[in-house]
């Protein structure tokens, strides 16, 4: 018989969905690891990576043929022995569109309208107009990064009017971006940006994309939001493009190490507002994973056709 591992716990709703899909294997479900390890060398799909998996997994007699991840970003993952396995590889891209979209204007509002600020004045009970003046009506958005989350954030930006400035690897033009930029291009649009978005997955060539030299080419009055990765950021220069005055803030959900250390420069910033890589939360999560993802992509692979849904492509390491 067939084995499938979620290593989640679901609801029963959703383990019969599966169960619809494929009624003859034998499917185990379970966040805590003594319900599933014992069934690692039998599995043909496993959905949600753990350490575990590869001990067991990535050797020779593995049964496992396709790994559904449960998050969006696949670069802990050991890529280059998955490939080497000939394991198939499906990564839960798209499910943060909404949340992490929704968080990034919520970083973008609350240092353009610094309710940060007047949250502190209000813990201090402070009555302070606290210099407030700017607008992001009509403003110009870089969006590094034309995703899911990318575009759905370059559609909010329109409701205020924004010119959407977008960057992706094909250069291909998008619904909602006014003009789209190849990677090699970064530096021609970071000076017309009053906000810059990152919204890219880690991988060689993008770590490290924002130093020294791109926070000099960004205006003084603009703001660095970072929801994508940390290491994608060199954080040591964006803490002294904030001591400078070289940007005018930041929104940072990802850091280079995480939790972010107590002793970090940017707890103590005004002007940055910090979230601990929550930006995907959402209440939605299971839904969209299971429903938008792996059940479509569980259908093909019974029919044999395999998932095609955010299949990763291990070259590009996303």
């Amino acid at each position: 018989m067939s084995k499938l591992i979620i290593t989640q716990n679901l609801e029963d709703t959703y383990v019969k969905m599966v169960k619809e899909v494929i009624p003859d294997w034998e499917i185990i479900v379970g966040r805590d690891p003594s319900i599933w390890e014992s069934h690692l060398k039998e599995a043909e799909i496993i959905v949600g990576w753990k350490k575990e998996i590869q001990e067991y997994c990535l050797q020779s007699g593995s049964k496992l043929h396709w790994l559904q991840t449960w998050s969006a970003g696949v670069n802990s993952l050991p890529l280059r022995e998955l490939d080497a396995q000939n394991i198939k590889l499906t990564s839960a891209n798209g499910v943060h569109a909404y949340p992490i979209s929704e968080t990034i204007f919520a970083l973008m509002l609350g240092l353009t309208r610094k309710i940060h600020t007047y949250v502190n004045n209000q813990n201090q009970k402070k009555w302070h107009h606290s210099d407030l003046k700017l607008e992001i009506h009509e403003k110009t958005v870089g969006i590094i990064g034309v995703g899911a989350i990318g575009k759905e954030t370059a559609k909010l930006a329109k409701a205020f009017g924004m010119t959407v400035l977008g960057v992706r690897h094909s250069g291909k033009p998008e619904e909602f971006v006014d003009e789209m930029y190849t990677p090699d291009q970064l530096h021609k649009i970071l000076p017309a940006c009053d906000y810059v978005i990152v919204t890219l997955p880690l991988t060689k060539e993008t770590h490290h994309m924002f130093n020294k030299k791109e926070f000099n080419l960004m205006k003084p009055t603009s703001f660095f939001i970072n929801i994508g990765r940390g290491e994608i950021v060199n954080e040591e220069d964006l803490i002294n493009a904030l001591l400078t005055e070289q940007i005018a803030g930041a929104g940072l959900d990802v850091f280079e190490k995480e939790p972010l250390s107590k002793e970090s420069p940017l707890w103590d910033f005004e002007n940055v507002i910090i979230t601990p890589h929550t930006s995907g939360s959402t209440e939605h999560y299971t839904k969209r994973v299971i429903e938008d993802i792996f059940i479509p992509n569980l259908k093909g692979y019974i029919a044999g056709d395999g998932p095609t849904v955010n299949v990763v492509n291990y070259k590009k390491g996303y």
